[in-house]
């Protein structure tokens, strides 16, 4: 045990860099998950995972279990969900909806717009158990997840044995790694055999437990996959195969290599072979050392986890406390290290469930115990989706992206499918969901699915990664999918009879309709607005660089220029509809409306203040409390209102103990489970992802035309730093402060260029200049937005106070790193 705690921390201290911020392994010993006991759930189960294969560690004593998911074994088999009627019918729906006629579109759209099926469903693995001989009870248990190595541990005493379990999902290969020893020579005995609720067949061969598992029909779509788990056992004791399990005794030690495939190729290719895949995994493994797979492992995957260092308050302090105690007790606790962890563990999660060449982090990430996942576990792409993805580039863990920049291509060609024969557009769509086969069609019912702006919603995480790295070879590659989603669009909208405004009809704002309305289906509402002026700047912008066809810029500018205005009602806040329709009472957790402030930098309190206060009025009036998803949403709201003291409120929120979902009536504010999942509930990991993203954007942003540095700290972080993080324009930045003001600023510049800062304190450094103009560099620039109009009923509207801002501008070089130091 002491050799193998030796070597992960060796391994850690030189897999982190030495930047002069909060680098040293002893300060990152905090950022672990800690428990006495094993877990009874799977809500208090530890996730591993390296985006192919996904585990939940119990950490049994007596027996224990590891929960298996292979991120291609879904339900079904290829298809797509296209209506063949819906564009028969398309100008009667619209027609209704223009004459005040919602509900009869919305019949028409239940009728003739979704034909099913709904979306396929992401499947378990089942279980591995290990059953341990020895049946005594434990003590000096702990049970350990270690956000810096990616390593579950488990201690435990019987008797006069000390036992451990290392459970990781390595990085570097294809496989899971279990490593069990006693410090006592033969005291270690077990059973292994797996379980599953699907139908399964299980043989042995030299040691090996193979599982051979159906895939399942869903909603009339036949299953076309078949899963193979293969688990390999290597001891120094006596092994013995049975018909369905392996057993070994008189060991000291014993290493199980775990392996999982399925036949999926692509979305519409399911020829491949799950035997081959594992029989090549297991070779990759098995004759390579336990202490170099470790070592390996914790090499590729430190290698993306270490960029990003954050310390609040005086840090190297190691809680020894329970996790989920500490989550209990956070309301007016001091406890800053539970939020740092919580915003690492964001991080971690993805990591672990998104990595190229694999699929994206679904609704669960990879991670999923039920035959009938929650919403089937899919891509749910009114914002679910695409917050997962709102911490990879600001996170320094970019390429976790990879895997979501694939489904969009992938959904670029099946949505083009959709566009033309569902609506005779061009270009493509994907509506509010979207499943391993990639459909683009409308699921669920009108209320939900008539959302025919997914596709471009995903596009614009293209846009935003260029921007992030300024890397034109990427936007070259990229560009025909933006266009494509722009293209939609320009055939898809209409001119609103009333307003004289192009607007997408029909649609949604995500589940919620306006006052006096009994369906949320409607047209031109602000979310479409503000999502079609996404897709068309960016791709004008980006046509711009890479200097494609003039004319066409030409029309995506006639275009912006024909589509509403966002505005302002009589109760001060933003419109979500066309109509003043809010109902100030109404405490949704859609704020879909505030699409535009985040995850988009259209509403800026510096060039717009009207819409900024605006938004800030809608935030009120939905309140602090919501869904966990929803207030991940909205720390990042409060942290682009630069209100750190709000941001901190939401996070507090969020830090409620949900011991798990029977519980929910009786701890009704429980948004985070026992091993932090996050709850909705039940679990949805794009709370995890919007906590992370929100923290980060709490300490840095760059979206509205520099680069500003602690823009919404809160009083409850006197004293921190943070390093690593990224902003737009292809710089990293870390940040010092004390007494609630920055001390310190390190900017490295990766591809050169203008630098322009923000701050609430003067700043001094070499090179610095006070700023003048707009800034010119194109990648921090924010987007000219038309002002609001103002209902008639308005009144008592004044605009918030902006604190004073200082800012700079300096020349950077490509590969220099740069400091600056704050003068209070």
């Amino acid at each position: 045990m002491m050799k193998t705690l030796r070597l992960l921390a060796i391994l850690a201290c030189m897999a982190i860099p030495a930047t002069g911020f909060c680098f040293k392994f002893a300060d990152r010993i905090n950022e672990t998950l800690r428990y006495s006991q094993p877990a009874t759930q799977w809500l208090e189960a530890l996730p591993i995972g390296n985006s192919h294969l996904g585990a939940m560690v119990y950490g049994g004593t007596d027996v224990e279990r590891i929960q298996l998911n292979e991120e291609t074994f879904w339900s079904g088999s290829p298809h797509n969900n296209d209506s063949k009627e819906a564009k028969a019918y398309l100008k009667q729906v619209r027609d209704s909806i223009f004459a005040g006629k919602e509900e009869a579109a919305a019949s028409l759209i239940d009728k003739h717009f979704i034909p099913g099926p709904h979306g396929m469903k992401y499947l378990t693995l089942g279980d591995v158990r290990i059953d341990f001989d020895e049946k005594s009870a434990p003590t000096d248990y702990k049970r350990r997840l270690s956000l810096v190595k990616a390593v579950s541990t488990t201690t435990y005493n019987k008797g006069d044995v000390r036992y451990t379990h290392v459970t990781f999902a390595s990085m570097d290969k294809n496989a899971i790694i279990v490593r069990i020893t006693a410090s006592k020579k033969g005291a270690l005995a077990f059973k292994l055999n797996h379980q599953c609720e699907f139908q399964t067949r299980h043989q042995v061969e030299n040691h090996c437990l193979i599982a051979e598992i159906d895939g399942v029909d869903h909603e009339g779509i036949k299953a076309g996959l078949k899963a193979e788990c293969r688990i390999l056992v290597k001891s120094d004791g006596q092994v013995s195969d049975a018909a369905d399990q392996v057993q070994v005794s008189d060991a000291t030690e014993a290493t199980l290599y775990i392996v999982a495939a399925t036949n999926y190729v692509n979305y519409h290719d399911i020829s491949g072979n799950a035997t081959e895949r594992n029989l090549q995994s297991l070779a990759s493994v098995t004759g390579t050392p336990y202490k170099k797979l470790l070592a390996n492992h914790l090499r590729k995957y430190q290698e993306q986890y270490t960029r990003v260092c954050l310390e609040l308050g005086e840090g190297n302090k190691e809680n020894m406390t329970d996790t989920d105690k500490r989550v209990a007790s956070f309301a007016g606790s001091q406890d800053m290290d539970l939020v740092k962890l919580m915003f690492q563990y964001g991080r971690y999660l993805l990591i672990c469930s998104s990595q190229p060449g694999g699929q994206p982090a679904n609704l669960q990430g990879v991670w999923n115990n039920s035959a009938n996942a929650p919403w089937d576990s899919k891509y749910t792409i009114n914002i679910n989706a695409e917050m997962n993805y709102w911490i990879a580039d600001v996170g320094n863990i970019g390429e976790t992206q990879m895997p979501l920049f694939d489904m969009i291509r992938d959904l670029s060609v099946t949505g083009k499918k959709t566009a033309q024969d569902m609506y005779g557009c061009r270009g493509w769509v994907a509506h509010h969901n979207t499943d391993l086969w990639r459909i683009a069609g409308v699921v669920d019912g009108a209320p939900w699915g008539m959302f025919p702006n997914g596709g471009a919603w995903l596009a614009t995480h293209i846009w935003q990664h260029y921007l992030f790295t300024g890397d034109k070879a990427f936007l070259r590659e990229w560009y025909p999918i933006m266009k494509g989603a722009a293209d939609f669009y320009l055939d898809y909208m209409q001119v609103h009879p009333q307003y004289g405004w192009l607007v997408v009809v029909p649609s949604v704002s995500p589940e919620h309709g306006p006052m006096g309305k009994r369906t949320p289906v409607t047209a031109g509402c602000t979310m479409d607005n503000q999502i079609v002026f996404d897709a068309l700047n960016n791709t004008l912008l980006a046509a711009g660089i890479l200097g494609e066809d003039a004319a066409y810029q030409s029309q995506l500018r006639k275009t912006i220029a024909q589509l509403p205005p966002m505005q302002i009602g009589r109760h001060g806040q933003l419109q979500e509809w066309l109509q003043d329709g809010d109902d100030p009472r109404d405490q949704h957790r859609h704020i879909s409306h505030l699409y535009g402030l985040y995850p988009s930098n259209q509403i800026s309190p510096y060039s717009h203040p009207d819409l900024f206060t605006a938004a800030a009025n809608t935030l009120n009036q939905r309140g602090d409390m919501a869904t966990g998803w929803s207030l991940g949403w909205k720390i990042n709201f409060w942290a682009r209102m630069l209100d750190g003291d709000h941001a901190f409120k939401i996070i507090s929120n969020m830090l409620h103990l949900l011991p798990n979902d029977r519980a929910a009536r009786q701890y009704p504010d429980g948004r985070t489970y026992p091993n932090l999942f996050d709850a909705h509930p039940p679990f949805q990991i794009d709370g995890n992802f919007g906590f992370a993203a929100g923290v980060a954007e709490m300490l840095l942003q760059s979206h509205d035309g520099a680069v500003h540095l602690l823009p919404a700290l809160p009083s409850a972080w006197q004293k921190g730093s943070v390093s690593g993080l990224r902003a737009r324009g292809g710089f990293e930045v870390s940040v010092a402060w004390n007494n609630g003001h920055l001390t310190t600023a390190t900017v490295k510049s990766t591809i050169g260029g203008t630098l322009r800062l923000r701050s609430y304190v003067p700043l001094k450094g070499k090179g610095l200049r006070e700023a003048k103009g707009a800034c010119s560099n194109a990648l921090l620039q924010a987007p000219e937005i038309k002002s609001p109009l103002k209902s008639a009923e308005l009144k008592d509207f004044s605009v918030l106070p902006l604190r004073k801002v200082y800012e700079y501008d300096i020349d950077t070089k490509a590969g220099k790193t740069y400091v600056f130091t704050g003068n209070p």
